[in-house]
């Protein structure tokens, strides 16, 4: 009983501290800046990145006007 009462203290301690263990930021405020900035930067180039994958972003071939293409 007393294994089992140790093992749950331990397993909501480990709980309490998923996240924090490997902190994915600096603790210095200014780096921590600047790794916010950088990250916020790559979210924003996200959309550009899809277009270029698909294609997406290359110029148009059609004409800038109707064209009727039959006989007229």
């Amino acid at each position: 009983m007393r294994n089992f009462i140790i093992a749950t203290l331990l397993g909501i301690a480990l709980l309490g501290n998923t996240g924090c263990f490997l902190p994915i930021y600096s603790a210095d405020p200014t780096t921590r800046t600047t790794e916010l900035i950088y990250t916020s930067e790559n979210m924003r180039h996200v959309l550009e990145e899809w277009q270029r994958i698909w294609f997406l972003d290359q110029p148009s071939h059609l004409a800038p006007y109707r064209t009727h293409g039959g006989i007229i």
